[in-house]
């Protein structure tokens, strides 16, 4: 841990123990936009980057200041719960059970650190709305770095971590900016998931929200990546279906049978139109659809609790890692961390996501104090991004906080609506009436080492 580290961590436990809770998520958001996940402490296993230590930071303020979650539980919480009790349960199925529970006990404390301190800290639609401007305005200085990056080929954020190459990656004559995070693909997904969260704040903040639009789409554009510049039409096209809101079963059920003729057409299976994907040039998507192959074909050797050994599936390897392949696609990493359980327990995390998106939309219309439809759809359109974009990266550094920062404020809108006295039953899907410009409201993870 060097000087700038040292000066960052003091500075923001003293802001973390000190600002009021509708702002005590912004150390976390500094710690996410600004700083290497690598520089930490190290007590022998365990590894406690600065985001690690400002969690355990948040946990001593929580219990001084008596604050907790708002309400009860809800199954979302139940869920997070259940994955990561199977998480730390599932390593006793494995050869090195106490290496493989430090990495596991890394994953969860990750994962449900953030998602239950932003549970806390986030309980209101002011809450929600501060949060993601807060993260519109950090992401500004971050473009502004990762577009010098990416004219002047050098990483301003290698004076912070080793980890951080001083020159940056060039890929057929194109500088790919990563700024502080580990690959160049995870920094320029940052922009594109956090784009409808932008949209969202359209009606309130227009300033605000046009800022963050800019900002997040020249993020997308110095990474010079295919992944992220998919994952911005998937946040694009989530928000345009907008439109198309109240026949969202009707199209969900004709991908799926889009799917099925396309897997009937092709000689190869239908996942391997991945492989074809190439915005930016030199892409490498082939390798994510022949990921997808292997661990259909060695299903055997995970589905009960994981998998020691993966480097047998493919021809080809991986520098960090000798027992280990390249799986970039964060669901069959969860298969190998924990198995079929701990991989169907995380898409349910996702499921109930957007089925509480699904609920907040049928009653924002009937509570006239809190969200537009609109901005509950952008959370979910946020959320369809992040889900899209798991199939062909596995968040291994910092990027997961943006994860669970969208599921934090889905969670905890809808435990604010169960406490609504609108009934469901009265509840109607909103609309395709314009949507009023004004309202009121009230006031991973890799096989790396974990």
């Amino acid at each position: 841990m060097n000087s700038i580290t040292i000066v960052f961590l003091v500075i923001n436990t003293v802001a973390l123990l000190a600002l009021p809770k509708r702002w005590a998520a912004l150390p976390f958001l500094v710690g996410a936009c600004y700083f290497p996940l690598g520089q930490g402490i190290e007590l022998g296993p365990f590894n406690f980057p600065a985001l690690r230590v400002l969690v355990i930071i948040g946990l001593v303020r929580v219990i001084i200041r008596g604050e907790r979650i708002a309400g009860r539980l809800n199954s979302l919480d139940a869920l997070m719960l259940l994955w990561a009790a199977w998480a730390l349960i599932s390593p006793v199925f494995h050869k090195d059970v106490m290496g493989v529970l430090v990495n596991r006990l890394g994953l969860v404390y990750n994962s449900c650190g953030i998602y239950f301190f932003l549970r806390v800290f986030c309980q209101s639609l002011d809450d929600v709305v501060k949060l993601v401007r807060i993260t519109a305005i950090l992401l500004i200085p971050l473009s502004a770095e990762m577009l010098y990056e990416h004219f002047r080929g050098h990483n301003l954020f290698s004076m912070l971590s080793e980890e951080i190459p001083e020159m940056s990656s060039v890929r057929n004559g194109r500088v790919r900016a990563q700024g502080p995070f580990a690959h160049s693909i995870l920094a320029g997904t940052i922009g594109a998931v956090c784009l409808p969260l932008m949209a969202g704040l359209w009606q309130q903040h227009r300033k605000t929200s046009l800022a963050g639009i800019m900002t997040c789409c020249l993020i997308v554009f110095a990474s010079s990546s295919s992944g992220p510049i998919m994952s911005a039409f998937f946040s694009i096209g989530a928000l345009f279906m907008w439109h198309w809101r109240d026949k969202m079963r009707l199209l969900r059920w004709l991908s799926v049978l889009a799917y099925i003729a396309l897997d009937l057409v092709m000689k190869a299976p239908a996942y391997y139109l991945i492989a074809r994907i190439d915005l930016a040039g030199g892409s490498t998507s082939w390798h994510r659809a022949v990921v997808i192959e292997a661990a259909i074909n060695h299903f055997s050797e995970w589905w009960f609790a994981g998998t020691d050994v993966t480097r047998h599936w493919l021809a080809y390897g991986v520098e960090w890692s000798k027992d280990h392949i390249d799986i970039t696609n964060h669901y069959i990493l969860m298969g190998v961390y924990g198995g079929l359980p701990l991989m169907l327990l995380f898409m349910a995390i996702l499921g109930k996501g957007f089925s509480f998106v699904g609920q907040g939309l049928q009653q924002a219309n009937h509570l006239p104090q809190d969200s537009s439809p609109f901005m509950v759809w952008a959370f979910g359109a946020s959320l369809f991004a992040h889900a899209a974009t798991l199939t062909s990266v596995s968040y291994f550094d910092q990027t997961f906080v943006f994860f669970y920062i969208t599921l934090a404020i889905i969670s905890s809108r809808a435990t604010r609506m169960t406490e609504s006295p609108v009934s469901q039953k009265s509840a109607r899907i909103p609309s395709r009436a314009p949507i009023r410009r004004s309202f009121s409201y009230n006031k991973p993870v890799s096989m790396r080492k974990s």
